[in-house]
């Protein structure tokens, strides 16, 4: 297993029964399932991800017809949805195909589910940076939380949010456990995404403010894992 001998990883894993769920989930009524963004899901070979309506209709089809409240989208999943937009910069098929190696490896978990799903802290922390990242494709509205852990600095990323949410918070400002400071945002505020939350922990964010890559290229897989270990030990699910 990765990260096994990681500082923060053992801190993460050692108190993962503590943390404050992200997200309103009761498993013992509510539904979740698994999406597969990568080159196994044929259905998603047909949808054109770049179209927000299209993709939306598919992610809300899925969620119907399982009945679930949450679609989960995997860490250290290799993704082909991202060929189609931002992260290979919107090139045609043919110019991807000569680019220099494109980021598909996914660094967070997704929580897809519907606009204006409530967000909570899972641990007390500062706001460390927050901006609103509108390209298409990207973070849209974005707070990252600075937190301590026995004394050991990380810091959780929540991308894809309400722009109001943004008007809320400031710079040095504490957020406790367990305290709501965040929505799923629309498309149009969200990077133009159908509605969900990605949800990255990082160890050093240097030099970043409002940011950092969600997505790496495969070659450097070890070294962002490293810096950004399984969300899932704060999450839960």
């Amino acid at each position: 297993m990765l990260l096994t001998g990681n500082n923060l990883y053992v801190r993460l894993k050692t108190t993962t029964k503590h943390f404050h769920p992200v997200v309103q989930f009761n498993p013992g009524k509510e539904k979740l399932i698994r999406f597969d963004f990568t080159e196994d899901n044929v259905e998603l070979q047909k949808i054109n991800t770049a179209d927000v309506e299209a993709f939306s209709r598919y992610i809300n089809g899925l969620l119907q017809n399982a009945n679930a409240k949450f679609g989960i989208g995997g860490y250290n999943e290799l993704r082909t949805l991202y060929i189609q937009n931002i992260f290979n910069g919107n090139l045609s098929e043919s110019q991807a195909s000569s680019a220099e190696e494109p980021r598909k490896l996914h660094l967070g978990i997704d929580i897809w589910g519907k606009a204006g799903t409530e967000i909570f802290a899972p641990w007390g922390g500062m706001v460390h940076s927050f901006a609103f990242n509108d390209n298409f494709g990207d973070y849209g509205a974005t707070i990252i939380l600075l937190h301590q852990l026995e004394g050991f600095p990380f810091f959780t990323l929540y991308g894809h949010l309400s722009l109001a949410d943004l008007q809320n918070i400031r710079e040095g400002g504490y957020i406790s456990r367990g305290q709501k400071f965040a929505h799923f945002g629309m498309p149009e505020e969200n990077g133009h995404w159908p509605p969900h939350l990605h949800f990255q922990v990082i160890q050093d964010i240097t030099p970043y403010k409002g940011d950092y890559p969600g997505v790496c290229k495969f070659s450097e897989r070890e070294k962002y894992l490293l810096n950004c270990p399984d969300p899932n030990l704060i999450l839960n699910m």
